[in-house]
């Protein structure tokens, strides 16, 4: 029988109940107001000061049953000390597990919410990693829903399925984390740091918001556009789901105004001074003896810099579209004016440029999708929005420099509104090595076995044997003897 972790068994310090002082308080406080709320609000008219006018009735609707739990989570990754543990709010009704209709767990002992509905565990333990990896996968589908404007569907649901998705924060031991569309499943496994000595620290990556954000990129993605999975397309299709992965991690950071204003500290404002956000999965890459994370969002490459393999080349799309968001914080941040607030700003401005990619995404083609065609979805997106003139400017000056497309007009002056910009043709970009894509260098995702398979080529191995020699003939039909 699977043993049933009970929440209120954790340290003091992080459990947010009251004090007896907020106690007491509110015994006054509910002692001197009225015992329920009353349905209608008495406001009597201004229109004449000196003389006491009509009451006005005003209807107070009831306030909506609002259901919400609180739990502790690494809101970068675990060797980001400026940013750390912290307590958080997820919206929702949650189950024991934590679950919900979208997400279940497995491989972990399940977690019972608290009295006071929270699921907030003792760091570093199983119950913590539980709730831990349940949290960051409930914010990133709810991330990228409000984006969209629309609940999204996993892959394999329709109107008569409705699976979850089975996330394991402790799938096994090995140097991986995968999304699998086939199992349904989001994969997290945890190893010993190499080369250390014994007792070797344990790296789980279920514990890094950036890993298990990625992952659950590819979830997304993969339900809003299932043919870009394929081993069989463009290199640049493939180099967007790993770009995508990336920056649904940035923008998850983002999406927080407590990570925002951290980051305006640490970098004063210019984001491009090394900071954590730029820097995904800073401990698994510290682990491999890498001096930063397994990969750096802001990066200057350009195509002409990268060979064809995918995760090499996902990395222009990724530092374009950070160095847009730079681009658009520099437009929208007014210094001058009393009052501006850097960190809010930057959040806007996050969400505003990560609906713009998402809405991109889904105008794009269904299959072999390149940079190109998400970046002029993009621009004419942004013109229908009726963004300034700049917003287009930044969107195609940074994807002309990485050598993406070719703009008609100088750099230097305004983007016509029916520009439509061409793609550079990179020779090597069209070369697949049996016609597959090189994902020697990706995440567990683009390398696991399933997404490399593809139903064309099985049948073109049939085809082949149809039309071999060999095997087993007729005894009634030999050969004629050569004359």
């Amino acid at each position: 029988m699977t043993e049933i972790i009970d929440s209120t068994v954790l340290p003091a310090a992080f459990v947010p109940t009251p004090t007896r002082e907020f106690n007491a308080a509110s015994v006054n406080r509910g002692a001197a107001r009225p015992p329920s709320r009353p349905a209608l609000e008495l406001v009597r008219s201004t229109d004449d000061q000196a003389a006491a006018g009509p009451v006005i009735a005003i209807p107070i609707p009831p306030l909506p049953i609002s259901f919400a739990s609180r739990v502790l989570l690494y809101k970068q990754d675990p060797s980001v000390a400026e940013i750390g543990l912290r307590r958080i709010l997820l919206r929702g009704l949650f189950g024991t597990g934590p679950s919900n209709n979208r997400i279940h767990l497995a491989g972990v002992p399940p977690v019972a919410p608290n009295s006071m509905n929270d699921f907030i565990q003792t760091p570093d333990t199983p119950t913590f990693d539980a709730v831990h990896t349940f949290s960051v996968v409930h914010l990133t589908l709810a991330m990228c829903q409000r984006a969209v404007g629309a609940a999204i569907k996993w892959q394999w649901n329709s109107g008569s399925n409705t699976d979850p998705i089975t996330v394991f924060p402790h799938a096994g031991v090995t140097m991986n984390a995968f999304y699998s569309r086939g199992e349904k499943a989001l994969k997290f496994f945890y190893f010993n740091k190499p080369g250390a000595p014994a007792p070797a620290p344990v790296i789980y990556t279920c514990r890094s918001l950036d890993i298990v954000a990625h992952e659950c990129g590819h979830a997304v993605l993969d339900s809003l556009k299932p043919g870009w999975l394929s081993a069989s397309a463009n290199p640049q299709t493939g180099a967007l789901h790993e770009a995508f992965g990336d920056l649904v991690a940035v923008f998850l950071a983002l999406s927080q105004l407590d990570q925002a204003e951290a980051l305006i500290v640490q970098t004063k404002g210019n984001l491009h001074n090394k900071n954590f956000l730029s820097d995904v999965a800073e401990q698994f890459g510290l682990a491999l003896g890498r001096d930063n994370g397994l990969r750096n969002a802001d990066n200057d490459k350009k195509l002409s810099q990268v060979t064809s393999e995918v995760h090499d080349l996902s990395q222009v799309f990724t530092g374009g579209v950070y160095d847009i968001l730079a681009d658009i914080f520099l437009l929208e941040r007014n210094l001058g004016v009393a009052g501006e607030d850097e960190a809010l700003t930057l959040v806007n401005c996050a969400q505003y440029v990560f609906r713009l990619l998402l809405r991109a995404i889904q105008a794009a083609p269904a299959t072999n999708a390149t940079f190109a065609d998400v970046v002029n979805k993009m621009l004419v997106i942004a013109a229908a929005d009726g963004k300034p003139v700049a917003y287009r400017n930044a969107i195609r000056n940074q994807f002309t420099a990485r050598e993406v497309v070719v703009s008609p007009t100088p750099l230097t002056q305004d983007m016509a509104s029916d520009d439509v910009l061409e793609a550079v043709d990179h020779p090597f970009l069209r070369v697949k090595e049996n016609g597959l894509q090189d994902r020697s260098g990706c995440c567990g995702t683009m390398r696991l076995r399933e997404h490399q398979l593809d139903e064309r080529y099985l049948e073109d191995e049939l085809r082949q044997l149809q039309g071999g020699i060999g095997g087993e003939e007729d005894p009634h039909e030999w050969p004629k003897a050569a004359e």
